[in-house]
């Protein structure tokens, strides 16, 4: 049995310049980290000539042409596999549609357990590359490279994205004691509400394919509190950090009707009332995780647990998608 894991992740600045009709033209940046909460792939071989995949359905095909999930499907078919007298099974510490990248997650975890099975050695950059070909490419999905590339490398890491569609890598120079305390100050809230990325990332690509300018300026702009955000984690700054969080949530708000609503501006007023110094809704919007960050989380955490919401305490993940089994 092979069984694979990838991290999770939030976005610590500059994030939706990831996507290529964006970052084709001006080139993207922004800093992701991966948390460990975790997409796990499980794969053995059977007695059976089908090929068993169980996620939230259950399917049994005897070809990869039968099979409803497009992302197992295309996922076998470029690793060489037709997928018989084999079993497949995902599972997920957070839901899918939360905000929290686990489609990317879940693929590079699926392909890594599908070359481990072919014993195929990859470096993250392929393994990342693969799975943003995937969906990006071959179901035309309208997502960004980060959620790959953050679930393959792990860490905090900064990723450049570049015209020509390559992407560079570089961890987040942090001190120990910065490190630290960015972890214990990072604090996560479920809203209760799930989405699709699609739904909202399609409006932001379509403005930027037809040079909508007030959609351009606000990535401009956000890929700057990117760089801004990185400053100021790297001179161990994190006040500054949590007010640029501030000032990317208000910037992120005008990309689309759909990014909010008033429960979610509700809580997120209670949050700055309650000792939040920034925070943001983490992924494409509208639902998914609001996450803050705080010097003091007791306050925080009473005042938003009181107002219905419910935390889920996380910490770094620096390993990436690897194999546990």
């Amino acid at each position: 049995m092979i069984i694979t894991r990838s991290p999770l992740r939030i976005s610590l600045g500059g994030g939706g310049t990831d996507l290529p009709s964006y970052y084709r033209d001006h080139e993207g940046f922004l800093i992701a980290a991966a948390i460990d909460k975790y997409v796990c792939i499980t794969l053995h071989q059977t007695f059976v000539e089908e090929l068993i995949v169980k996620y939230s359905k259950l399917e049994r095909v005897r070809s990869l042409d039968e099979l409803e999930h497009p992302i197992i499907r295309e996922a076998f078919r470029l690793v060489g596999l037709d997928g018989s007298y084999l079993e497949m099974t995902s599972m997920a510490d957070i839901p899918s549609g939360t905000g929290l990248g686990s489609s990317g997650s879940f693929t590079t975890a699926l392909l890594k357990a599908l070359h481990t099975f072919r014993r195929n050695v990859l470096t993250p950059a392929e393994l990342a590359e693969q799975a943003c070909h995937i969906e990006i490419d071959l179901l035309d999905e309208p997502i960004g490279k980060q959620d790959q590339y953050i679930a393959a490398y792990g860490g905090l890491t900064c990723f450049e994205f570049r015209r020509d569609g390559t992407v560079k890598a570089s961890p987040l120079n942090l001190d120990a004691e910065t490190l630290y305390n960015l972890e214990d100050g990072l604090m996560l809230f479920f809203t209760g509400f799930s989405r699709r990325a699609g739904s909202i990332l399609n409006e932001q690509d379509a403005k930027t394919k037809q040079r909508d300018q007030g959609m351009i300026d606000n990535l401009h702009y956000v890929k700057q509190l990117g760089l801004r955000s990185k400053e100021a984690l790297e001179s161990g700054d994190l006040h500054q950090f949590g007010r640029l969080m501030h000032e990317h949530w208000e910037h992120k708000k005008h990309r689309s009707g759909g990014m909010s609503n008033p429960e979610i501006d509700k809580w997120y007023t209670v949050a700055l009332e309650n000792g939040a110094v920034g925070g943001k809704l983490i992924g494409a919007g509208g639902g998914g995780f609001l996450m803050f960050y705080t010097e003091d989380k007791r306050r925080l955490r009473h005042a938003l647990t009181t107002a219905g919401m419910r935390e889920v305490r996380f910490g770094f993940d620096f390993g990436g998608t690897q194999v546990i089994t």
